[in-house]
């Protein structure tokens, strides 16, 4: 048979469900046809191929294609100068209920064209692309109005029009409350229910819902009223849930069978339980932890003892994570929430695809699979998670080239 193009001389990370751990292939080969995998294993038990290109790996490691699963990538300005204001002492509530945090940048997002915001969201993406990342999440959520949160989304699926990637994207109109709607949280959520939600799923612009369940964001019963909303239009739902205390927010996203918990430092026993039987990821978001100098980590050895699929994203925002590595996420992961090697590989790879409905098809190297990979300059795949800084990527492929 002959095929598009084949790597040899590779050892495999293959991510492989079938195989235990990491998957690993020692002597292993990766064929490739219609931008897809049609082998990868053994380079023994390789099928006679011909192949129109033969790459050959010399060692080198392959991975699959990394994901960030959690992103809020598309955005206007910046706050530095609030950076500046948490380390004299201001909190992360502190900041919002004085008009900074996540308000601060809808208002500069407001005031931004799709093209501006492309634009300023390339930086960010060519980072993330150049550590090996070939799938990514990014979310609206600083428009809080119909207007706005459309052209994020817009601004969000344009960037594979500039870049060669894969953008999922994640309507989060229940991010915060804007300053318009004079405290009426309630009234607020009506309108992305029944105004947001139509039109986005309409023009096809979110490939998911999103909310913020928190004391300074939305309650667990606006949460409701959104994540129906949402079932009405077939799109499924994930939540940033039980950040910042514990309103519950795992349990209500297991009760509404979410692809993924996110943030969930303050998730009980009780969340963690629910989460196992609906399937849901915990998607953990180190970044944040980190900047916000957090002190109470998520439960990693209930999440680890209940079987649940942790995933790992930068959360890449302005204000609490502007973060564009996943690299560092991983050491961040294993140094702080200490996650093992084999879990934080796997968190930007097979389960970080589980977090986005992407199952079989991202995040594995495996027959059927897309041909996106990393391959690298390193003897061992702990030196991924080992490493602050430093990138030992030597190729990325998206759909085999």
């Amino acid at each position: 048979m002959r095929i598009e193009r084949l790597w040899t001389g590779a050892r495999l990370a293959t991510m492989d469900p079938a195989r235990s751990g990491l998957g690993i292939v020692e002597k292993g080969a990766i064929a490739q046809q219609g931008g897809r995998i049609f082998y990868a294993g053994e380079m023994g038990d390789m099928p006679q191929l011909d192949a129109a290109e033969r790459v050959d790996c010399a060692g080198r490691w392959i991975t699959p294609g990394l994901i960030d699963c959690h992103t809020h990538l598309v955005h206007a300005g910046n706050r530095a100068r609030e950076f500046e204001l948490r380390l004299r002492g201001a909190s992360y509530k502190e900041l919002a209920r004085s008009g900074g945090g996540i308000a601060a940048t809808v208002a500069a997002t407001r005031s931004a064209s799709e093209a501006e915001l492309v634009a300023s969201a390339l930086p960010r993406l060519d980072a993330l692309i150049s550590e090996g990342v070939t799938t990514i999440e990014i979310k609206s959520g600083y428009g809080l109005e119909a207007e706005t949160e459309m052209r994020q989304l817009a601004a969000a699926r344009a960037l594979q029009r500039h870049r060669r990637v894969e953008v999922t994207t994640t309507f989060l109109g229940a991010h915060a409350l804007p300053g318009e709607e004079a405290g009426d949280a309630d009234r607020y959520i009506g309108k992305v229910c029944e105004e947001m939600v139509p039109a986005i799923a309409a023009a096809a612009l979110a490939d998911a819902v999103d909310g913020f369940c928190e004391s300074i964001a939305f309650s667990p019963a606006q949460i409701r009223r959104l994540f129906a909303a949402a079932r009405r239009h077939a799109l499924p739902v994930k939540l940033h849930a039980d950040q910042l205390s514990n309103l519950r927010g795992a349990l209500l996203a297991a009760e509404a069978g979410a692809l993924s918990a996110d943030h969930l430092e303050y998730t009980d026993a009780e969340g963690v339980a629910a989460m196992a039987r609906a399937g849901t990821v915990a998607v953990l978001l180190p970044g944040a932890f980190y900047f916000l100098r957090e002190t109470r980590a998520p439960p990693i050895a209930l999440l680890r003892s209940h079987g649940i699929p942790m995933a790992l994203a930068t959360d890449c925002n302005p204000g609490t994570s502007p973060l564009t590595s996943l690299l560092l996420v991983m050491n961040m992961a294993a140094t702080l929430f200490r996650m093992t090697v084999e879990e934080c590989l796997l968190g930007v790879t097979r389960y970080a695809a589980r977090a986005l409905g992407r199952v079989g098809s991202h995040g594995v190297l495996s027959p059927g699979a897309w041909c996106d990979l990393a391959i690298w300059d390193i003897e061992q795949p702990a030196e991924l998670v080992y490493r602050m800084g430093g990138n030992p990527l030597h190729r990325r492929i998206w759909r085999g080239t």
